[in-house]
């Protein structure tokens, strides 16, 4: 069935995205059940997923609609950690527990927290921004293990190459980033090397938590031209917080995908994340008919020409800056 994907405009439920079908019997191991050796019977589905933000909410979403479309007989249990990484471990502790098929793991520390409790049930993860760099597979070209999943690496350098050419006398920029998050680390990494190339400057605003956002923000007010902050689960979970402070003290936020920009950012250069869940879904049910093993399946990216320049029109307005350079 081809699949209808929508933007994402708010936090799904657990209860819309539940699979009303017949739960599986348990074998009593840490291991994948027959049916999913088999291709056939009844599925159970663990989904974690690290806390509620439009990006992630939206890789659910695409997911569970590619697992409707495959037609498999399957119940999904939706479990959110909120942001906590200890609790990330108990919930992967109980799909193992609960003798799960699959484990769905949206974004870095939910993936590392399911591979860390089983070597046995395959984990599917998306939202991630390294795999291999992460510590979740030997090679993003061959897992290895029972890990496999879509990235959703970011086009940094071009991000930044963006912001030069809206921002040309931009001569500091704050990068703005969780310390707890490895794929924001290498992403900020990636974003020195390219501001490096421009000879611009820049300094690391870091936070552990949403509560130390507003302290950061502010901190950063008066020292830099311009703020940029990656894919980060944090930072997302708080970009319209940081979009303001930026707006009144007239500094431009720009983000590293599509729902951060519209909560307060400026403009992005983005990655679908409903589409990415959904490519997560159908490499899912691919392992669940038994087709395919974690450790063969590539990490996969979704292609350059899915990237959309995305443009908060009312927060140029509100800086006065002009973003049609970006139609060039």
């Amino acid at each position: 069935m081809k699949k209808q994907l929508k933007t994402m405009g708010a936090a799904l439920t657990a209860g819309m995205l539940a699979l009303a079908l017949a739960a599986c019997g348990g074998n009593g191991t840490d291991a994948p059940k027959g049916s999913a050796q088999t291709g056939s019977g009844s599925y159970k589905i663990g989904v974690i997923q690290l806390t509620e933000h439009p990006a992630l909410d939206a890789a659910n979403k695409g997911f569970v609609q590619a697992i409707e479309d495959s037609g498999l007989d399957v119940e999904i249990d939706q479990q959110n950690a909120q942001n906590d990484q200890s609790a990330c471990q108990t919930i992967a502790s109980k799909f193992v527990g609960d003798n799960d098929d699959l484990i769905f793991a949206i974004a870095t520390p939910a993936a590392q927290a399911a591979a860390g409790t089983t070597t046995d049930i395959p984990i599917v993860g998306t939202a991630i921004t390294d795999f291999a760099e992460s510590g979740l597979v030997a090679s993003n070209d061959k897992p290895g293990n029972n890990v496999t999943g879509t990235s959703d690496l970011t086009p940094v350098a071009q991000q930044i190459e963006m912001l030069h050419k809206v921002l040309p006398d931009a001569k500091t920029v704050g990068l703005l980033y969780a310390s707890n998050e490895s794929n924001s680390e290498i992403q900020i990494k990636m974003a020195e090397e390219a501001l490096d190339e421009l000879g611009i400057a820049h300094e690391r605003y870091t936070v552990s938590s949403t509560n130390e956002i507003q302290s950061v923000v502010e901190s950063a007010v008066g020292k830099v031209d311009a703020i940029y902050s990656p894919t980060d689960n944090t930072i997302a979970q708080g970009a319209a917080q940081v979009g303001q402070i930026c707006l009144e003290a007239k500094i431009p936020f720009i983000t590293g995908e599509e729902n951060m920009c519209m909560a307060g950012g400026l403009f992005t250069l983005s990655i679908n994340y409903e589409d990415l869940g959904y490519r997560a879904g159908e490499m899912a049910v691919k392992i669940l008919k038994g087709e395919a093993t974690p450790a063969d399946m590539a990490i996969e990216q979704l292609p350059a020409e899915d990237l959309v320049v995305v443009k908060n029109e009312e927060v140029a307005e509100a800086l006065g800056i002009d973003l049609s350079v970006l139609d060039e």
